[in-house]
């Protein structure tokens, strides 16, 4: 498959994989190794510990670059055949819904007006 301008970038990728083993160790035809390793390897990919830190450079990021889509593979060899497939075609639908502007102001607008409500509870307990 060609990179081209409408390949999703490598991040919006890694989104959908994430979203698809959640989905499938979510789903009860998922033999329960596969949920473990699905558990493990979400564990891993969002936790901010690795077995070689991050900020070690370009060794940093190969632990993540190599033991992630290992995982990945690894889940994927031992699901019935195509059940992550039809996960990752969720997971890639979820991914393409648009965003609602108008809900994004609304949560912006309600946790600019608590910041606003604790500035003036602080402000009035310190007067």
């Amino acid at each position: 498959m060609a990179e081209g301008a409408d390949s999703p970038s490598l991040a919006k990728r890694l989104r959908i994989e994430a979203h698809a083993i959640w989905l499938v160790a979510r789903d009860p035809r998922t033999p329960w190794p596969a949920r473990l390793l699905c558990l493990a390897v979400a564990a891993y990919a969002l936790s901010p510990i690795d077995l070689i830190p991050d900020f070690i450079p370009l060794l940093g990021l190969v632990d993540d670059a190599l033991l992630i889509p290992a995982g990945l593979w690894l889940v994927g060899r031992l699901l019935p055949p195509g059940l992550m497939d039809e996960h990752r075609a969720t997971a890639r639908a979820a991914a393409e819904r648009p965003v609602s502007k108008g809900g994004v102001a609304i949560v912006i607008a309600i946790w600019a007006a608590l910041a606003l409500l604790a500035w003036s509870l602080l402000r009035w307990a310190w007067d």
